[in-house]
């Protein structure tokens, strides 16, 4: 069964063929960056070797360690990654503040499911099992957007009780309670 983990070298293949079938329209949704000081992104060939993979991975941790320095304007952010074994399915990102950006447009939670694996129910889950590590993070409830055109991720948020609030930019934005009421 498909879980959410803290990023590890154990799926470098499977992140790899992700990111193939990502292709360039998708690849930033992949999480091959850093908002960590000074911002870092990995091209492709980049993270194809494990070296530098591991590398990533270690940088992309650290960006939810509350000592570690970030630009201003940027938040702290746990990444998640929601694996089966070692298949990459997708990536969950838990903003750990929001700033006027984040609260107009991205939310405390984004989440990219890779193509293959659409459709299948994993973004509810990634999101599910996302609420009690956000709650952990004293967010409660958390903000969720999507773009009003995406009825799919629509879905998904009223599906983890999300409350739609309003529209702003072109993105509804939902609460969505983290503690068990």
């Amino acid at each position: 069964m498909p879980i959410l983990v803290v990023p590890s070298t154990a799926v470098h293949r499977g992140f790899l063929a992700a990111w193939d079938e990502a292709g360039p329209q998708e690849e930033r949704w992949m999480g091959a960056r850093s908002v960590a000081g000074p911002e870092e992104e990995w091209t492709r060939q980049q993270a194809a070797d494990p070296a530098e993979f591991a590398r990533m991975v270690e940088v992309i941790r650290t960006e939810a360690e509350p000592e570690t320095e970030l630009p201003a304007g940027i938040v702290h952010q746990t990444v998640l990654w929601f694996v089966d074994g070692v298949e990459w399915l997708g990536r969950l990102s838990i903003r750990h503040d929001l700033t006027a950006a984040l609260t107009e447009v991205g939310g405390h939670i984004g989440y990219y499911v890779r193509p293959s694996a659409r459709r299948r129910g994993y973004a509810t889950q990634m999101l599910t099992q996302s609420l009690p590590i956000a709650a952990a993070l004293g967010i409660d409830p958390a903000l969720v957007t999507c773009d009003t055109g995406n009825v799919a991720s629509r879905k998904v948020i009223e599906a983890a009780g999300g409350e739609l609030e309003d529209e702003r930019h072109g993105k509804l934005r939902f609460w969505v309670p983290t503690e068990l009421r």
